[in-house]
C-alpha cells in the first residue's frame, strides 16, 4: 500500500498548484499553492489574502493531509493509485474523484471512500484503474463551461499525472508500450480529423444549404477543432509518458 506516501504524492501535486493565483475566470479565485482563501479561513479563520500568500510548508501539508488525503484515504491506497485520486481530488474534490473510482471499480457511488471501494480498487490491476480514473477525470474537466480556458493546460496536468502514476507501477518497456500507444491513436486521429473534417464540409453543406455560409464553415470548425482536440490529448499523453519511460 501508499502508507506515508503523502510527500511524494504532494510534490507532484504541487508542482501544478505551485504559486498565487487569482485568475477571474478561476472559480477558486484567489489561490497559494493549490489552497484557496475560504479553505485556509476554516484553518486560520479571518486569514487574509496576505497570510494565504506566506502559508507555510508544514501548513500546506496539514491542509492537503486533512482536506484530501485522508478523504481519499490515500495510505490504504495502492502506490499509483494515490496520485491518481489524490490529484484528481485536489483538482475537483474528494468526493468526485472517489465517485469516478467507485464507478471504475465497479462499487456503490457515494462519494464516501469506505471500506468496499479501497478492498475493490485494491483488487483491480493498478495500471488498468490508473488509466481509466485519469480518462473519467479528463472527460469532467471537459464538460465544464471554463475548459475553454483551463483546458489545455488541465489536458496537460492530467496526461503527467497519469504518466507519473503509472511510472510507479510499471515496468519501463510496459511505460514504453504506452507511450507507443498514445502516438499511434493521435497519428490515427490527425488523419481522421483531415478525412472527417472534408466530409463534414460535405455533409454540411448538403443540410444546411438554406444557412449562410458562414454558419455552414462555424459548424465545421467546431467538429473538426474537436477532432484536433483528441490528438493534442494523446500527443500530450505520449509525451508523458514517453518522458517518464525515459526516466525509468
Amino acid at each position: 500500500m501508499a502508507k506515508g506516501n503523502l510527500p511524494a504524492v504532494l510534490a507532484e501535486t504541487l508542482a501544478y498548484e505551485g504559486g498565487w493565483s487569482d485568475h477571474p475566470q478561476d472559480t477558486g479565485r484567489a489561490t497559494m499553492k493549490g489552497i484557496t482563501l475560504a479553505t485556509y479561513r476554516r484553518y486560520r479563520p479571518g486569514a487574509t489574502e496576505a497570510d494565504l500568500r506566506a502559508i507555510s510548508s508544514t501548513e500546506v501539508e496539514r491542509i492537503y493531509r486533512d482536506g484530501y488525503w485522508n478523504q481519499v484515504r490515500g495510505d490504504d491506497l495502492v502506490r499509483g493509485v494515490d496520485l491518481t485520486v489524490f490529484d484528481y481530488g485536489v483538482n475537483s474534490g474528494p468526493a468526485r474523484s472517489i465517485k469516478a473510482l467507485q464507478q471504475v471499480a465497479g462499487v456503490g457511488v457515494d462519494g464516501i471512500m469506505g471500506p468496499a471501494t479501497v478492498l475493490a480498487a485494491r483488487g483491480l490491476p493498478a495500471r488498468d484503474l490508473i488509466k481509466r480514473v485519469n480518462a473519467k477525470r479528463l472527460g469532467f474537466v471537459q464538460s465544464l463551461s471554463t475548459f475553454a480556458v483551463f483546458g489545455k493546460g488541465w489536458s496537460r496536468r492530467i496526461a503527467a499525472i497519469e504518466a507519473t502514476s503509472l511510472s510507479w507501477v510499471s515496468t519501463k518497456p510496459q511505460l514504453e508500450a504506452d507511450a507507443k500507444d498514445a502516438r499511434t491513436t493521435a497519428r490515427t486521429q490527425a488523419g481522421g480529423a483531415v478525412v472527417t473534417g472534408g466530409a463534414a464540409a460535405a455533409d454540411q453543406a448538403h443540410h444546411l444549404s438554406s444557412l449562410p455560409v458562414g454558419v455552414v464553415i462555424a459548424v465545421v470548425i467546431v467538429v473538426v477543432g474537436i477532432l484536433i482536440f483528441r490528438v493534442v490529448i494523446n500527443s500530450q499523453r505520449a509525451a508523458a509518458l514517453a518522458k517518464v519511460a525515459k526516466e525509468a
